[in-house]
């Protein structure tokens, strides 16, 4: 006969919060982009490569298992010679889309915001306040 279990005096943890979980299936440089490029149709490696120019191939490589990993990328081989993998969105992954597409729409705000403001002399009256 075992030890009786005795009770835990730490509180549990608190449930997860939906949008931590949402933001943690992107956290990673560049995820974003990779699932933007993937959104259209699926793309080979190098086809990635060439829609991230800044990218390199160390970490679109990195991303892709990681992406695959969550569930949001699935990696199909191809029959090819030389051999070759083709990537794409899973369901999960275009669930994520609304929520890059609005993004990118403040983005694009943000920086007409920013030129309107450098081409119209607003930066320079903003710093000169501030002073």
């Amino acid at each position: 006969m075992g030890l009786p279990l005795r009770q835990s005096k730490v509180a549990a943890p608190p449930p997860a919060c939906p949008l931590t979980e949402s933001l943690s299936l992107l956290r990673g440089a560049w995820a974003p982009n990779v699932i933007w490029y993937l959104s259209a149709e699926p793309r080979r490696f190098g086809e990635l490569r060439h829609d991230i120019p800044r990218i390199s191939a160390r970490v679109l490589s990195a991303r892709l298992r990681e992406l695959e990993s969550r569930g949001l990328v699935t990696r199909r081989v191809l029959d090819t010679s030389p051999p070759s993998a083709e990537y794409a969105l899973t369901p999960l992954g275009r669930e994520l889309l609304p929520a890059i597409e609005a993004l990118a729409r403040v983005g694009r705000k943000l920086i007409d915001q920013w030129e309107l403001g450098a081409h119209s002399g607003g930066a320079r009256t903003r710093n000169r306040r501030a002073a």
